[in-house]
């Protein structure tokens, strides 16, 4: 078995595969101060829950944007599961050729993306990914990762609102009955949700232009379900792109 952890700025998403079958995921808060021993208990508690034996486990596949938690997973890989994990950075052979200035400022959950995406849709591509920031990624039709572009994640726009104004509350981010707000509530949920699917809308567009016609869509992250149901720009939604990058990196890396 392989584990596969994706370290965001909000959440860490874990993944188990046994060859390319994704056996379970789970997802938990990150938490900075976190202790290499805690993230243990949690995922050998995890495992245990699952029936997964940590003896099993030929590997570990790593994808970070959180540099002091980077180090706490190799701390928690090589002490609690024995294993020299993987982590994906500038050294790492990932099959993608990386055309940013600055190919080091590029975060590794993106690279894994451009790496899942290229293997299973293709290019040119557009990934969109939904996480504590709202990322556009380009792909071309070769497979190299052109940059892409950078928005405040929907979450935080919407925490902006509560903590930055006097009146306006806390809300759940779900669909409101229509886009004219008849109340407070329904009008934040309508400029937050309606507003981000514009939001990809335009991006999308602006992207197809440099790219070109045939250019796919993928969304990823926590709400791209939630975004893919009201635009007809998002093709496909796959929840699990970045664990599937991480694997197929640390196959290239065997």
């Amino acid at each position: 078995m392989l584990l596969c952890i994706d370290i965001g700025n909000t959440n860490i998403v874990i993944g188990v595969y046994r060859g390319e079958e994704l056996l379970g995921h789970w997802r938990v808060a990150t938490v900075h101060d976190r202790m290499a021993d805690e993230y243990a208990m949690l995922l050998l508690q995890f495992f245990s829950h699952s029936g997964y034996d940590p003896a099993a486990l030929q590997g570990v596949a790593i994808a970070s944007v959180v540099p002091p938690l980077t180090r706490t997973f190799i701390e928690l890989s090589e002490t609690h599961l024995r294993q020299t994990p993987l982590v994906v950075d500038a050294g790492v052979r990932t099959g993608v050729r990386i055309r940013y200035d600055n190919p080091r400022e590029v975060g590794a959950d993106r690279v894994a993306n451009a790496a899942a995406t290229y293997r299973i849709y293709g290019g040119p591509a557009c990934v969109v990914d939904f996480g504590t920031a709202t990322t556009f990624d380009a792909i071309s039709a070769e497979g190299d990762y052109l940059g892409g572009a950078i928005a405040p994640g929907i979450f935080i726009a919407a925490e902006a609102l509560f903590t930055r104004t006097a009146k306006l509350p806390r809300i759940d981010l779900t669909r409101p009955p229509r886009a004219i707000g008849s109340n407070t509530v329904q009008s934040m949920q309508s400029g937050i949700l309606f507003g981000y699917v514009g939001l990809v809308e335009g991006m999308v567009a602006r992207f197809r232009e440099e790219l070109g016609p045939d250019m796919r869509v993928i969304g990823t992250g926590g709400l791209a379900e939630v975004i893919a149901r009201e635009t007809t720009v998002i093709k496909v939604v796959d929840p699990w792109l970045t664990l599937k990058g991480l694997r197929m990196i640390y196959e290239m890396n065997r």
